[in-house]
């Protein structure tokens, strides 16, 4: 291609075949990698503000647990802990009973958080895997190139310079792909911290109030 403008279109079309598949590997790759970050995006979004609310909520509880409207899953997360606390285990103390309850929602919380980071570890791995593809397209693609040139006994810049554009392409795509996956990885990770942590303090006061109302009615019962 000496004297044409090297297009992206005739770096692909004219690559190497073995480039060519690292190249079309990589695309996929990175479309992959921004499904997982725009459906992690639009959840975890909602899920901050649950957890938020959830906080707020429970952060002074009356008698009425019940009637608190709880955002999202953190109804079934709440249900959990009242249905560990019908069932009693002896006498056991207000730490031990809040413990157990706090640790059935806890349970509960967990379950939905694995829900929410599943596939989140694929970002992981092409962040991790995608510079190192990437640059095995561009080794195999200038080794191909010296091949062509030793062949050909031509060495002229406009000879060697798509070749090695190409090759070089490879490893532009690599980047492309594990650059947004790596940062999206980190801040989904840091964003169910977060909400887990919200979620978390929204327990405790749940679990709090769960064993104040169970032991006052222990109390009630035997003074009557």
């Amino acid at each position: 291609m000496p004297g044409e403008t090297l297009s992206v279109r005739d770096m692909l079309v004219h690559a190497d075949p073995v480039v060519q598949g690292v190249m079309v590997l990589l695309f996929l790759a990175s479309l992959f990698s921004w499904a997982i970050i725009i459906e992690k995006a639009l959840l975890l979004r909602r899920e901050a503000s649950d957890a938020r609310l959830f906080n707020r909520r429970t952060a002074q509880l009356g008698q009425g647990l019940e009637a608190v409207e709880l955002p999202g899953v953190y109804r079934t997360v709440v249900d959990a802990g009242t249905a560990e606390a019908r069932d009693g285990a002896g006498a056991e103390s207000r730490a031990d009973y809040r413990e157990r309850v706090e640790r059935a929602m806890r349970a509960a919380l967990a379950q939905h958080l694995d829900g929410l980071s599943r596939r989140v570890a694929w970002l992981a791995s092409i962040g991790a895997t995608s510079p190192f593809v990437g640059l095995f397209g561009t080794v195999w693609g200038i080794m191909h190139s010296f091949i062509g040139i030793a062949g050909s006994g031509e060495t002229t810049l406009a000879v060697v310079a798509p070749g090695i554009a190409e090759a070089l392409f490879a490893t532009a795509m690599g980047l492309v792909a594990a650059i947004p996956a790596v940062v999206a990885y980190n801040k989904i990770s840091g964003s169910l911290k977060d909400a887990q942590r919200e979620a978390l303090h929204g327990i405790g006061a749940v679990g709090n109030h769960l064993a104040k109302r169970h032991f006052e009615e222990l109390e009630g019962r035997g003074r009557g």
